[in-house]
């Protein structure tokens, strides 16, 4: 069975809010111990107000292959992650760009842990049958309200696919562990809020990307000054690190 994550604290879930994390970051996810010892997470309404101070570039780059990439770190019971998620998955399909979607747990949320444990075994069935379940979790996030109703929700979306649900999903803790290796990815990165995503470009001079400050308003902007500027990026004549608009970091 799951380790699950014993939590008092359920975040009260509004369709335009990001999930932020108290100032305290987490530097692992092992422990129960550790989560219920860390304050209640905050909410903000809309967009941050400003970019994320990334401290760690290494997950800023698209995969080997591809000009340009959306990088995401989210929270699968975050309220924002659920609402942006059609989204974003519309762009990445209409660009045919790479959607690389990283898990980002936020203290306090009583099922996400489960279901991000969940995902990566679907993954392990094929990566596009883990992003469905992802998918569909986040279409059905307001009826999903505490582990034992996401175990009911995962059984019906496995049944649906002919798929026969072992008892214990992760017995070794493997999956776990790369989900806790994730979140302590986003924390290096300086990730404080979900989702946090970036449109990153591909480049011979280190990492250039743009932070998507309001998802609904700007996620197609950016990625189409992204693909203006990778190509004369790439030339020798245009220097890398210069920036291309306020939200563009090196």
């Amino acid at each position: 069975m799951h380790r699950f994550f014993a939590l008092a604290h359920r975040f009260s879930a509004l369709p335009t809010r990001s999930c932020l994390l108290p100032s305290l970051v987490l530097p692992g996810l092992a422990l129960a111990a550790l989560f219920a010892a860390v304050p209640a997470v905050h909410a903000q309404f809309g967009a941050p107000a400003s970019g994320t101070r990334v401290q760690d570039t290494s997950a800023l780059h698209p995969p080997a292959g591809a000009r340009v990439a959306i990088v995401e770190f989210g929270d699968m019971e975050c309220p924002m992650c659920g609402h942006s998620n059609p989204t974003i998955k519309a762009a990445a399909a209409q660009y045919h760009i790479p959607w690389v979607r990283h898990d980002f747990l936020i203290p306090g949320h009583v099922w996400s842990p489960v279901a991000a444990i969940d995902a990566r075994w679907f993954d392990l069935q094929g990566k596009e049958l883990g992003n469905e379940y992802r998918d569909s979790v986040f279409a059905n996030q307001a009826a999903i309200y505490n582990p034992r109703v996401l175990r009911q929700f995962t059984e019906r979306f496995a049944a649906a696919h002919h798929i026969q649900l072992p008892f214990a999903l992760d017995p070794e803790g493997k999956l776990q562990a790369e989900v806790e290796a994730d979140t302590e990815l986003g924390r290096r990165t300086g990730i404080d809020h979900t989702p946090t995503v970036f449109i990153v470009m591909a480049g011979n001079r280190g990492p250039h990307y743009i932070e998507v400050l309001n998802i609904d308003q700007d996620l197609y902007r950016d990625i189409d000054q992204a693909l203006a500027e990778t190509p004369a990026a790439e030339s020798a004549s245009v220097r890398l690190h210069t920036p291309i608009k306020k939200a563009v970091h090196k």
